[in-house]
């Protein structure tokens, strides 16, 4: 299979789908991988690098996309690069469909398979394409929320940590998955004081107990949020639905019982986001105020830090493009049921309910579009 690795174009991104210790693997396998110029700078791999580990380096995006048989890239595609999707083509990236109509028409339109990582499903029921991503953007969030709280970037001038005779800031985090859980674990780090809300209580006391009686940890209603956003000096919103569009667990009306420069970082924002006030920014300009309260809204966080994250990705992709090129896309989506948990659009139809229901597409079962 030739199997083709474009530069990502989104603003600030700079991750990269293969790094060349992946392409290596790929090509000893008997494929053969394009990698677009420069498409691994920002991690610091060379065209070099690439050469070396037996990629083929081509001076355009249009040329990998249009002769690669699969596209692994880390973003969704942009406007420009779905004008040269075709049919009988794959892509294996992170798509988010549920809040992108004009992705989910464009990709309907091409005919081509489109597998999300953030779907692939692992034999325990998690996601675990998703999961790398998720730890670093949780990790991130605090970091961002210190920052941002900071004075001089518009915020309300308060220390996570506190100082001595002064108390710590307090984080509020929306969701107890794998970004709420590593979120909590860096703000208490930090020293700030952490409350947790899910709308489950497994969840909650699992972390409990591996975070210890310092986090706070509760159910998740509409008026334990509004009780909690009083006192918050940084929220971090975390709830997603596989798939589907997040809950809007936040409304405009409720802003005005936070505090004045608080700090909103909406995690689920490329899902559509947690807070009804969320829309999405970039790294070229990531903040934006409502009502006095800073959102920080972010849709690629973790390409701030793509060496980390591509590293963490790839050791999680790998095996499943190795699975796609070895068997073929069509016989490794019918025969592996978690791979085929990816799919999101299939020769023209949606194949994920929940993107269906949200852009207002006929639903159509996986195996079917696959043509089993």
């Amino acid at each position: 299979m030739l199997v083709g690795v474009p530069k990502e174009i989104k603003v600030h991104e700079y991750r990269v789908g293969l790094t060349p210790e992946s392409v290596r693997e790929i090509v000893a396998r008997g494929h053969r991988v394009m990698v677009q110029r420069d498409a691994g700078a920002g991690i610091g791999a060379t065209d070099a690098d690439y050469a070396a580990a037996g990629g083929v380096v081509v001076a355009s995006a249009e040329e990998v996309f249009k002769q690669a048989e699969m596209i692994v890239k880390v973003k969704e595609p942009l406007a420009a690069e779905r004008a040269w999707l075709r049919a009988d083509q794959a892509l294996f990236t992170f798509l988010h469909l549920a809040a992108d109509a004009e992705q989910t028409r464009d990709l309907v339109k091409s005919g081509i398979i489109a597998i999300a990582y953030e779907t692939v499903t692992s034999p325990s029921g998690r996601l675990p394409l998703l999961a790398p991503m998720s730890m670093v953007a949780g990790r991130m969030a605090v970091q961002v929320a210190a920052h941002f709280l900071e004075r001089a970037h518009g915020g309300r001038g308060v220390l996570l940590s506190g100082a001595a005779g002064v108390p710590p800031g307090r984080v509020l985090i929306l969701g107890a998955g794998v970004v709420g859980s590593n979120a909590a674990l860096i703000a208490l780090g930090m020293g700030a004081e952490v409350t947790v809300l899910s709308n489950t209580a497994g969840p909650l006391e699992q972390l409990k107990a591996e975070l210890g009686p310092r986090l706070k940890a509760m159910i998740s209603t509409p008026q334990a949020i509004e009780g909690e956003l009083r006192g918050a000096d940084a929220v971090i919103a975390t709830a997603m639905v596989p798939g589907g569009l997040a809950p809007k667990l936040v409304t405009r009306a409720m802003l005005a019982v936070m505090k004045q420069g608080a700090v909103v970082v909406d995690v689920s924002i490329d899902q559509g986001g947690c807070f009804e006030t969320s829309r999405p920014t970039t790294h070229a300009d990531p903040v934006y105020n409502v009502d006095g309260i800073i959102h920080y809204c972010v849709a690629n966080m973790p390409g701030a830090v793509p060496r980390t994250s591509t590293y963490a990705l790839n050791h999680a992709t790998l095996p499943f493009v190795k699975e796609l090129a070895d068997r073929g896309v069509v016989p490794a989506l019918r025969s592996n049921e978690h791979l085929r948990n990816g799919l999101n659009v299939c020769r023209g139809a949606v194949t994920r309910q929940e993107v269906a229901a949200a852009r207002g597409y006929p639903y159509t079962e996986p195996l079917r579009a696959l043509g089993a």
